[in-house]
């Protein structure tokens, strides 16, 4: 495959530094690209950002042993720093999580944070500055490599702080712990509560909620194709009118996850129509072979280019770090879609002509049609004398027609009816009530 199609370089500027080191790890495990040293490079100089300092003296190491002389660091110094400094964050956050580990103080603690900060003020002489250390560590473990430990001290500095901007950076900072852990239930509700803190938060700017935006599509793809309900939270969120303006504005090539994700979908049939337009609307702007193919099916009713773009497909698919998993489900639903618009524009169909199109072969493709026409129920039958499949075509009548038009129309004019009652009685309430109090007017 082409390095064209490698979105590596796209996606970088949009994840926390310690969120790259998989998909370099991915690519040079895979040798997909670029080669084994200017990755290990890539690696090494991205580490020397981080206090990981085991981490760096690895790379290092792995890097002399390729032919290639890493700038002098001094590592034993950094490291004796970064433990002194540690153990000082850890000396204060202990006085506060001495406190709040308290049974006594996890029962008085409510809903309320500032009802539970004066609680904590007046009885332990707690202050902001004193909740802040929990933050202060929970970034600097972060940028140690103990996600682990990182998560745990944002959480409960979330749990007890007011500040909504260090707020909603400790959450971020919680959504990349876990998601370098591999806590996939943990992360996918710090995903929600993400999305929430974004929509609902006063940014300076629209310009900064768009690149909150942008920043949350990437990172929320790490677990939506990790968590058993993430393609379906994906096309759900991503077809979501404002997620949909950020993709298009700043990062369109999010388009082949999102397409990945609904041809994956169980409720593919009512989502591939607003997929399309989305495609369609953005082919001058970014196209691979996953947006292509379903181009070249629904838009061109190509069969033959839709055939091509699938093998493209399946090859992009094995060297893509969010999608190498899928990869098997993606292709046998992409024949799907394939056979159920080639049935629906067909009436009388050859099977060997469609097991090629489906670039199966002949024996295959009797075995994957009977199959389809089985599973979806498809009103058709196959002729094996002449190895056939004959569709049958239903003709609604137009009184069935009008009733499925109209089958809703008294529940939207019994709703409108009462909208309409609501709306009179309130005016008639707002009447009497300034009937009986009459408001005073001064006049000069």
């Amino acid at each position: 495959m082409s390095a064209q199609y490698d979105l590596t370089p796209k996606m970088i500027p949009f994840l926390d530094q310690h969120l790259v080191f998989p998909l370099l790890e991915f690519l040079e495990i895979n040798e997909l690209f670029y080669t084994p040293t200017s990755l290990l490079e890539a690696r090494y100089e991205l580490s020397l950002k981080t206090n990981m300092i085991d981490f760096i003296d690895k790379l290092h190491g792995e890097l002399e042993d390729a032919g290639v002389t890493p700038a002098a660091i001094e590592l034993v110094k950094k490291r004796e720093e970064i433990l002194e400094q540690l153990e000082a964050s850890q000396s204060e956050a202990r006085k506060v999580m001495d406190v709040i580990e308290n049974p006594d103080v996890i029962a008085a603690l409510r809903q309320d944070k500032l009802q539970n900060l004066q609680f904590l003020k007046d009885n332990y002489a707690m202050t902001p500055e004193m909740i802040q250390t929990l933050y202060k560590l929970g970034q600097f473990q972060y940028s140690c490599g103990n996600y682990g430990g990182a998560a745990d001290m944002l959480y409960h500095y979330r749990v007890l702080s007011t500040d909504d901007n260090l707020g909603l950076s400790a959450l971020w900072g919680k959504l990349a712990s876990e998601i370098l852990v591999g806590n996939w239930e943990v992360a996918y509700e710090a995903v929600q509560e993400l999305k929430e803190s974004i929509d609902k938060t006063h940014f300076p700017s629209a310009l900064h909620q768009l690149e909150q935006r942008t920043w949350f599509l990437h990172w929320s793809l790490f677990v939506f194709f990790n968590h058993p309900k993430g393609r379906d939270a994906l096309t759900d969120l991503f077809l979501q009118p404002a997620y949909i303006n950020t993709i298009q504005t700043s990062c369109p090539w999010i388009l082949r996850y999102l397409t990945a994700a609904v041809i994956t979908n169980k409720r593919r049939k009512t989502l591939i129509k607003d997929l399309v337009k989305i495609i369609e609307h953005e082919s001058y702007q970014y196209r691979d072979p996953v947006t292509e193919f379903v181009e070249a099916l629904y838009i061109h009713f190509d069969f033959d280019l839709a055939k091509k773009k699938l093998v493209e497909c399946e090859e992009i698919l094995e060297n893509e770090f969010f999608l190498v998993a899928i990869q098997e489900e993606f292709i046998q639903n992409a024949r799907c879609f394939i056979s159920e618009t080639y049935c629906r524009i067909h009436q009388k169909i050859d099977v060997a002509e469609l097991s090629q199109t489906l670039n199966m072969s002949k024996e295959e493709g009797e075995k994957w049609i009977v199959n389809l026409i089985r599973d979806t129920r498809v009103d058709a039958k196959i002729d094996y004398q002449e190895n056939t499949v004959l569709m049958n075509t239903n003709t609604t009548s137009v009184y069935q027609q009008i009733i499925e038009r109209t089958k809703g129309l008294s529940f939207r004019s019994q709703v409108l009816a009462t909208s309409i009652d609501k709306r009179e009685n309130a005016q008639a309430k707002a009447a009497q009530h300034e009937k009986n109090h009459p408001s005073t007017e001064v006049v000069a």
